[in-house]
């Protein structure tokens, strides 16, 4: 503050001595001076304010994964089926003659048939299972402290301060 103040003071030694050790400063380039001035009477300060810089990033939030289990079950089906008896029948004759005079070997075949259970397996579609998705937006509220410079005049002695800029509103309540 009393840099400041010093560049408005009437004094040539420190005016001068200012002057030469930010000349001697900036020949070095190792550092900087943000105080600029035109002539002995003139000084500017820069002021400076944070303000926020937000990104947003894509990050992995995780995935789903959908797969599918084999379950075997047993199932048991009752399947109706025919199959062929032979019925032998022996009905008693009362000693008839036969027209036949030869007694011989005789043989007869009766074919005899059955159904028989035949399983096959085949696979059906029975759902459809599918997955996609889908952006939602919301609102995240983020609290961050922000700096900022504000100009303070302090003044000693009868020292009148006249505001010629409509830029700023106030200084320290002028």
């Amino acid at each position: 503050m009393s840099d400041f103040l010093g560049l408005f003071s009437d004094d040539q030694s420190k005016n001068t001595d200012n002057q030469n050790s930010q000349t001697d400063s900036s020949n070095q380039g190792n550092e900087t001076t943000s105080t600029t001035q035109s002539n002995q009477n003139d000084g500017k300060l820069q002021l400076h304010k944070e303000e926020l810089d937000i990104t947003k990033n894509n990050v992995d939030a995780g995935e789903v994964v959908i797969s599918k289990d084999v379950v075997e079950e047993q199932k048991t089906v009752d399947v109706p089926v025919m199959h062929e008896e032979v019925v032998i029948k022996r009905t008693p004759l009362n000693n008839e003659r036969s027209d036949s005079s030869a007694i011989s070997q005789e043989t007869i075949t009766i074919p005899v048939s059955q159904e028989q259970v035949e399983v096959n397996k085949y696979a059906v579609t029975t759902e459809e299972i599918s997955a996609s998705k889908h952006q939602v937006e919301e609102t995240q509220q983020v609290q961050e402290s922000l700096k900022r410079e504000e100009a303070h005049v302090d003044t000693t002695g009868s020292v009148n301060i006249v505001s010629d800029s409509s830029s700023f509103s106030d200084i320290n309540n002028s």
